[in-house]
């Protein structure tokens, strides 16, 4: 199957199966979500979801959060993965968003990346959630699924899936279509052990191809 017939095979799939694919962090604005993204890397949105309400509640604004130490802020994220590091990168990035950007998040993707704790995962994220940028966000979900189905090919990096989905994807569906890789990872094609009965990329998929092979050869 040409790389192009795949992508469009599985685009036409997920538009049929999750015409509706959001963000699952609870947030109410730009500044919500920037530190709900923070808090989520190498953790679930069910435990950030769980975190944040009190979080929000003791800081609801990026000047109160700018008041706040890191020690301050760890004891309200403290069931969060790595909460040490990730409560000094909110404390920073707060300072920062008040001191040169008069607490709003830049909608500008280079100049989000200057904010302590935000890498160019989490800048994606926010420019297509927020302002619906033509960009694709890539977490390890969206960087397994799209090596297994085969949409990215070779891709040693996230940058390198990125680039490769970017140039694929049509531009307008870019926003959609990394959330369409995050559900499909989180919920079917999970790391372990993927569900491939469940799941309705199967006949476009290389890995559920290349190991029904396997099972044919040793059957």
């Amino acid at each position: 199957m040409r790389r192009e017939e795949r992508y469009k095979a599985v685009i036409d799939y997920f538009e049929q199966a999750m015409p509706v694919a959001e963000s699952e962090l609870d947030f109410e604005n730009p500044y919500q979500l920037l530190v709900a993204v923070i808090l989520s890397a190498q953790c679930t949105d069910k435990r950030v979801n769980l975190t944040t309400p009190a979080l929000f509640k003791a800081y609801p604004t990026p000047f109160d959060l700018a008041k706040a130490s890191a020690e301050d802020i760890y004891e309200y994220i403290r069931s969060i993965s790595y909460p040490n590091n990730k409560a000094k990168n909110l404390a920073a990035m707060a300072r920062m968003l008040v001191a040169e950007f008069g607490g709003e998040v830049p909608s500008d993707i280079e100049e989000m990346m200057r904010l302590p704790g935000v890498g160019r995962k989490t800048a994606n994220v926010m420019g297509a959630v927020i302002w619906n940028k033509e960009v694709m966000p890539v977490d390890t979900h969206v960087f397994r699924v799209s090596a297994r189905i085969g949409l990215s090919v070779g891709a040693k990096t996230p940058r390198a899936t990125e680039l490769q989905l970017e140039k694929y994807i049509p531009s307008h569906l870019l926003p959609k279509a990394h959330h369409w890789l995050i559900l499909h990872g989180r919920y079917t094609c999970i790391a372990r052990k993927p569900k491939c009965d469940e799941c309705g990329l199967t006949q476009w998929c290389k890995h559920f191809q290349s190991r029904s092979k396997k099972l044919e050869v040793k059957g």
